[in-house]
């Protein structure tokens, strides 16, 4: 069957560009805890060429899903893949699983340190403007606001 085939090759490819993301995580990791914003600008368009070509291979992948059966209403692709004997492809569907999440586990804690780096840069800008005496408000989504900060330092 070439939609099996064609899967089989799709699940490849999303294993190793998953891979490549991984390691492209891992590296801006590492740049945001030095600063290296030129290596972080090129690793963040690396970075989003291989969510779009992943992406662009999912529609792929769901097409030659329905071309072996598959019906979206019937549950997970996965479940249908293992009820339909296709060990093979099941196997390369677990790995495929397995990266996506690791991706997902690393850009969690790259988005922990973004935010922590983000409350550090908000703290020295209050005590540049000599807000860190100042009382504080809660805003909207639940972060801290001093109220002098709301006030403006310069207009044009």
């Amino acid at each position: 069957m070439a939609s099996i085939d064609n899967l089989k090759d799709f699940l490849s490819q999303d294993i190793r560009q998953l891979q490549d993301l991984a390691d492209i995580l891992h590296s801006e990791r590492s740049c945001l805890s030095t600063s290296d914003l030129r290596t972080l600008e090129t690793l963040a368009a690396d970075k989003n060429r291989l969510l779009d070509e992943i992406r662009e291979r999912a529609k792929l992948k769901i097409h030659a899903l329905v071309a072996i059966g598959y019906k979206p209403d019937s549950g997970e692709p996965s479940r249908f893949i293992l009820s339909a004997g296709l060990t093979e492809l099941h196997n390369l569907w677990k790995q495929a699983d397995t990266q996506m999440r690791e991706c997902q586990s690393i850009n969690q804690n790259n988005g922990r340190v973004i935010s922590h780096l983000q409350k550090r840069l908000s703290r020295i800008t209050e005590i540049f403007r000599g807000a860190s005496g100042q009382q504080k408000l809660y805003g909207a989504k639940g972060e801290h606001t001093n109220v002098s900060s709301r006030t403006i330092l310069a207009s044009a």
